[in-house]
């Protein structure tokens, strides 16, 4: 597996790359769909957290793009004051008011979640694109990460979005520390955390 940190000319690549791993997950499928079935404001809204990413040096590529992984790094924010304004104008035009709200909501739950943890990296999205599923380089691409954040001796966090997925993330050696459910149809979100090394 190749992998190198995204640079500002990668972000249509990660983006896709995102875009297409998350259309029909079980949190942000529904928390982004709109009555209508149209899909064209998804594009921007994932390009928004890619673009937040890179700019802060916490985006990676495996393979240039069969994988990407998306942090925030300790101390750090998923989005500049900017993108916050761009995100809050997005949700605006793209859904329905019932929708916006629901998703603000959803929003407060990720954030209460991780509120009363220490520094960390937080993997806010792991995504394959379909075309390379099933080869492991999502896998891979976290074990590099976590490689060194290791060496960095801080823990990392994430939110499982998908209940098929966490079997991966224990075997990348983190375990469930709680959750929360969705705001739509109560769908399971599972908090978890990674010590250093990947003990405990």
């Amino acid at each position: 597996m190749d992998r190198r940190a995204a640079t500002t000319a990668d972000i249509d690549v990660v983006t896709k790359t995102v875009q297409l791993a998350f259309a029909t997950d079980p949190i942000w499928g529904p928390a982004l769909s709109r009555p209508d079935g149209r899909t064209d404001h998804l594009e921007r809204y994932w390009r928004l957290f890619v673009t937040g990413s890179v700019d802060q040096g916490g985006a990676y590529l495996a393979d240039d793009g069969a994988a990407v992984s998306i942090w925030v790094m300790p101390g750090g924010s998923e989005l500049s004051a900017a993108g916050v304004e761009a995100l809050e104008a997005l949700l605006d035009e793209a859904l329905e008011p019932e929708d916006d709200a629901a998703i603000h909501a959803l929003y407060e739950r990720f954030e209460a979640s991780r509120d009363p943890l220490g520094p960390h990296y937080y993997l806010s999205l792991l995504a394959t694109h379909p075309d390379h599923r099933g080869r492991g380089v999502g896998q891979a691409l976290l074990a590099a990460d976590l490689c060194e954040w290791d060496r960095a001796g801080v823990p990392a966090y994430l939110e499982s979005t998908n209940p098929a997925n966490d079997h991966r993330y224990v075997r990348a050696g983190f375990r469930p520390i709680g959750g929360f459910e969705a705001v739509k149809d109560g769908a399971p979100v599972t908090a978890m955390w990674r010590e250093v090394g990947g003990a405990g």
